[in-house]
């Protein structure tokens, strides 16, 4: 109980500074981002993110998924690899994990009590700079001999864009927090791509042309070349299956390799070529592996919330799709892997996400779908969702709290439909808390 209290007591401790991923997306458009806070509390805590060879991944969507194969396959070749992610979960620790294992909470508890005369000197920071500090740290403290690390949001300005990495790597790229980077994706590809270092070499998923163009012209500008999925690196898929995916990749008049994922979907392959792509540049620049060590580290990836299958009979599928693109690529692989089955779908998203879009790519698979709202303070509430339910012409129930949702969703699907939970991560994380509590008792 006493290091429950005081983890609890830190957590509270970093909500006192100001956390933007609880704000609404207009709080967060007039917020003033710079990395000067953050240069300067890494300063007096001796820059630790400069102890260890980093990977650094910013993009709108995929770049979660393509840090966790990074990291899986460079733990197989014997680093000790931190992987700094964001957002959690089910727990705060999960943000900073070292060799897959999440910051202990006493450990937790003692940097955060170490970072706090640092932390005092610097006006104006926020929890999620006060993260990245904790995490940079956490790795240094433990000695990691490489990182992976996520961006937060956009990438120019983003608390982790202080690093100077082995590689920079963009994932897909599509419209999203436009109020913060830009209404067209040539303003996002920018914004993205402010992660990109002179000199250093630079990894990108296939784009839309007009971000390619973008990123084509940052690389000129940073005087090194776009190693670009796609164009550069090939791939093409072999087999798919309810257990995993075969894909041979290759470079451009290179020999093939064949990988094998357990992550479902076209867009998990791209994940794991990027990810490829990048390792493979790292290693230029000086990290150790060899191709047996890839597969398997590819080959033994975990990423859970990302069409991840809590049960197979009856099927229950929990996934993070919260934009249009990620909804779109759920769908795609709804349909290819359970074609025939009615779905109850659980939903909830942020208020700044585009509902009616995403309920009504869903709709024709959708047989009942139940609205509700994990507690967050961005959640949209089930009364305003309920419009966007009927415009799609879904049957639809409102059920509040999550857990009364979960019941509702397992009673009308029986033994004979699928469960979906989609929406924002926090009502991935709220489920699966609930169905986590159901496996325990």
């Amino acid at each position: 109980m006493k290091t429950e209290t005081a983890y609890q007591n830190a957590l509270d401790y970093l909500y006192t500074f100001v956390d933007y991923s609880l704000k609404h997306i207009s709080e967060l458009a007039k917020a003033e981002f710079n990395l000067d806070r953050m240069r300067d509390l890494m300063r007096l805590l001796g820059d630790p993110q400069n102890d260890y060879p980093i990977i650094h991944i910013a993009g709108s969507k995929g770049k979660g998924s393509t840090a966790a194969f990074a990291a899986s396959a460079l733990r197989v070749a014997d680093y000790r690899v931190g992987l700094y992610t964001s957002p959690h979960l089910q727990e705060f620790t999960e943000r900073m994990q070292v060799n897959g294992i999440p910051i202990t909470k006493e450990e937790f508890v003692a940097l955060v009590e170490e970072i706090k005369p640092a932390v005092a000197q610097v006006p104006y920071l926020t929890t999620f700079e006060l993260a990245t500090a904790l995490g940079f740290l956490h790795f240094s403290r433990q000695k990691v001999t490489a990182a992976v690390i996520e961006v937060g949001l956009g990438g120019r300005l983003d608390a982790t864009n202080i690093v100077t990495p082995l590689v920079s790597v963009i994932t897909s790229l599509s419209l999203e927090h436009t109020a913060v980077l830009g209404n067209t994706l040539a303003e996002i590809a920018r914004e993205k791509a402010g992660i990109v270092k002179e000199g250093r070499p630079f990894v990108a998923s296939s784009q839309d042309p007009e971000a390619a163009a973008v990123l084509e012209l940052v690389a000129e500008e940073h005087n090194i070349p776009l190693t670009l999925v796609g164009r550069d690196i090939l791939y093409k898929v072999k087999k798919k299956s309810i257990d995993g995916q075969l894909f041979e990749v290759w470079m451009q008049h290179g020999s093939k390799m064949k990988f094998s994922i357990p992550l479902l979907g076209a867009h998990q392959i791209e994940n794991a070529v990027t990810a490829y792509a990048a390792l493979l540049l790292a290693r230029r620049e000086g990290l150790i592996f060899n191709a047996a060590q890839l597969k398997q580290g590819f080959a033994q990836v975990e990423w859970n919330g990302r069409f991840e299958i809590w049960q197979e009979k009856p099927p229950i599928i929990l996934d993070s799709a919260h934009t249009s693109d990620s909804v779109n690529k759920l769908r795609e692989t709804l349909d290819e892997h359970f074609p025939d089955l009615p779905i109850v779908l659980i939903f909830g998203i942020s208020r700044d996400k585009n509902a009616a879009d995403m309920l009504k790519t869903l709709a024709p698979r959708v047989e009942k779908i139940i609205l509700t709202r994990a507690e967050h303070p961005r959640a949209l509430k089930v009364e305003e969702l309920r419009p966007y339910a009927e415009q799609a012409g879904l049957t639809c129930e409102a059920i509040e709290p999550v857990e009364a949702a979960v019941e509702r969703a397992l009673e009308i699907a029986g033994d004979d439909k699928l469960v979906l939970s989609a929406g924002s991560i926090f009502l991935t994380a709220a489920v699966r808390a609930v169905l986590s509590e159901k496996k325990t008792s």
